[in-house]
């Protein structure tokens, strides 16, 4: 008989993998149980968050999230003082600049907008969204756009008739009609606060924003404020009715997490396409405000403000 060879034990990827998972669960609940019972809280209501199908946070979002609020250096110390007289701004919102356009402020039940009466369409909206326990199911949508009494334009849904745009909104439908109901849904479809959008972009990479605004930045960090708006550029098509076309759309989310801060900022182009990657139009505050004239946050400290607009977030959060 052949002599007997010594068989090696073979290797088991299965039993690897299980091995570091458990590491990696006791690392994780070793490091779980030495955090203040404030950061315990805020640890279990993600956990609890990824289990929430309409809540769209991915396992790798958690990993991810724990590093930058707790060790990152994404966020930025700012002091702030006093509280904004509405809970929809952060840091003052937006304010045109010295020479800028005319602002008329106009503010409903979930958001609040900057209207041009010059340009005829609003200039910025401000909203925040907030965590819920189980996110609603909205109200019915809204069959029709309105005319705001409010504004002196009086921009008409019929003005965008034929036009090839879509009525875009700036303070989304389904954000506000999960927070504030009915009424919040029905502000939402008022003329001032839409502008015309591809249907491309509206539909698209815009919509895919404002979902994950509305569902996911909202189940992992407690609360977001936004800022959205349009660029018009020096001399804008218009729609046979005069409304002006925007060149592109920008929108800036702002997260804050024990007294500091991190914005999200993106810059869309009219053409930009519903397939491209949202790292594709990553920006900066900064680059907005060149673009708009406006002032964003301006009630953020100096040294903080120019800190936190200068920076392009490194990815999609």
């Amino acid at each position: 008989m052949p002599p007997r060879r010594s068989v090696r034990p073979r290797f088991r990827p299965v039993k690897l993998v299980f091995w570091l998972n458990l590491a990696a669960l006791l690392a994780l609940g070793g490091w779980y149980l030495v955090q203040p019972s404030s950061r315990q809280a805020e640890v279990r209501t993600l956990l609890g968050n990824t289990l929430a199908r309409d809540k769209r946070v991915a396992p790798l979002d958690v990993v991810r999230d724990l590093w930058t609020l707790y060790y990152g250096d994404e966020l930025v110390a700012v002091r702030r003082s006093g509280v904004e007289a509405n809970a929809a701004l952060f840091a003052g919102g937006a304010r045109p600049t010295s020479g800028g356009a005319t602002v008329r402020v106009l503010t409903n039940a979930g958001y609040v907008v900057g209207y041009g009466e010059a340009q005829r369409s609003p200039l910025w909206v401000a909203y925040r969204m907030w965590d819920l326990p189980e996110i609603p199911e909205p109200p019915p949508r809204p069959e029709r756009f309105a005319e705001d009494p409010r504004t002196l334009a009086r921009v008409r849904p019929t003005d965008y008739t034929g036009s090839g745009y879509d009525r875009g909104h700036l303070a989304p439908n389904y954000a506000i009609a999960t927070r504030f109901g009915p009424r919040g849904q029905e502000e939402t479809f008022l003329m001032s606060n839409v502008i015309p959008q591809r249907h491309s972009l509206n539909a698209g990479l815009w919509r895919d924003l404002e979902l994950r605004i509305a569902t996911s930045y909202p189940a992992r960090f407690g609360e977001v404020w936004v800022l959205a708006g349009p660029v018009f550029g020096r001399e804008p098509a218009r729609l046979r009715s005069g409304v002006p076309v925007p060149e592109a759309c920008w929108m800036v989310v702002v997260d804050e997490h024990e007294g500091r801060v991190r914005t999200l900022s993106f810059l869309f182009p009219q053409e930009a396409s519903a397939e491209s990657p949202l790292e594709r139009y990553l920006t900066n505050v900064d680059r907005i405000e060149a673009l708009t004239g406006l002032d964003l946050l301006p009630d953020l400290p100096d040294g903080a403000e120019a800190v936190i607009e200068a920076r392009t977030a490194a990815r999609v959060w």
